[in-house]
């Protein structure tokens, strides 16, 4: 697929050459579900579009990537293919998540020096060894073997500003697209972890589910994630909004509006985050006394795009009688914690040293 050129990233990509010269630069990857972010180390985030990709079916070329290729999705003709390559959080097209990498080392121009790179790419908690393997493999098929995985809990907790290289206990629950991860880390690394598959994609088809149910209204995924992100909260005291969708009307097949309501969506959520507060409870119950105990003074973190959902904090912290705080960058707090991972892999840093930005 052919690129434009881009004056404005050649100063960028001159400096990355030059980098290179005193050492390995460093990359990181926050693989996720709904988006891909890349962090290049002396440069921030280069990369942060949808984690998905459009393919001529004749040709087998690819057409589209990211917002391009997102933009396509539910329009669609029969020569067409749009692909996600992860599927709650796991690879479920490997060439596709090749394909996307490729596509983000050609715009940095890397091809030619990935040999003079170091890659750390984040994965949920309970990726299996093998799928963690694939993970290392998509890189080294691209060109780079200094590659290890890491889990986005870990990286997480690094990204919103929590040194996990002391002994004290940091808990952190990431909401992404595909996944909702628990975890609580102390001296490095995770101690105790437990994931769901219910998280923003599960959201969106609760609401598809919900519109067809009720006004008999069928919705694509575009249109319910835009109710998620206007409607959404927690608050049973909030402004009951109502926002016009629009889609085909299931019961005589032509295009039709309704209307639906912040409370309407409230119930929609309230059995999902139940689903989530249970989760950390089951992690709580696994975890060492003393590292609990640090997690009642200090808290627990939120991160991820649903943990952005209104209220959500305060209803948590309201159940479990702990507060609860969202981290500074819930949305890029993985990649921005692949900057210190990059530099601690094997040792021990002090966070203070770096600025996340």
């Amino acid at each position: 697929m052919k690129q434009k050129r881009d004056s404005k990233r050649e100063p960028i990509i001159n400096s990355m050459l030059m980098n290179q010269q005193n050492g390995k630069m460093g990359i990181g990857i926050d693989f996720g579900t709904v988006n891909l972010l890349v962090y290049v180390q002396g440069h921030g985030i280069i990369f942060d579009e949808p984690s998905v990709l459009a393919y001529d079916k004749i040709s087998g070329d690819v057409i589209a990537i990211g917002h391009d290729a997102d933009s396509m999705t539910g329009k669609i003709h029969d020569k067409i293919r749009i692909v996600r390559p992860l599927r709650d959080g796991v690879i479920s097209d490997l060439k596709a998540a090749r394909d996307l990498l490729a596509h983000v080392f050609d715009r940095v121009k890397l091809h030619s020096d990935l040999s003079e790179t170091r890659v750390v790419i984040c994965c949920p908690s309970e990726v299996t060894q093998i799928e963690r393997e694939a993970l290392k493999k998509l890189a080294s098929d691209i060109g780079t073997d200094d590659v290890f995985i890491e889990e986005e809990i870990k990286s997480g907790v690094v990204g919103s500003g929590v040194d996990i290289y002391s002994s004290r206990g940091a808990m952190i629950v990431d909401i992404g697209g595909g996944t909702t991860d628990v975890g609580v880390l102390a001296l490095g690394d995770v101690v105790v972890s437990k994931s769901l598959r219910v998280a923003g994609n599960f959201i969106d088809h609760e609401i598809i589910k919900y519109l067809r149910q009720v006004p008999k209204l069928d919705v694509g995924q575009k249109m319910a994630e835009k109710v998620k992100v206007e409607l959404s909260t927690l608050n049973p005291d909030a402004p009951n909004k109502t926002l016009k969708v629009a889609g085909r009307d299931l019961m005589t097949g032509i295009p039709k509006y309704a209307e639906i309501t912040t409370d309407e969506v409230r119930e929609v959520l309230l059995p999902i985050f139940e689903g989530i507060y249970k989760l950390v409870i089951e992690t709580f119950k696994i975890t060492p006394p003393e590292l609990c105990s640090d997690a009642y003074y200090d808290g627990i973190i939120l991160s991820g795009g649903a943990s952005q959902v209104d209220y959500l904090d305060k209803f948590l912290a309201d159940k479990l009688g702990i507060h609860v705080k969202r981290s500074p960058n819930p949305m890029t707090a993985v990649v921005l914690g692949t900057k210190v991972l990059l530099k601690s892999h094997g040792m021990r840093v002090n966070i203070d040293d770096y600025t996340l930005i």
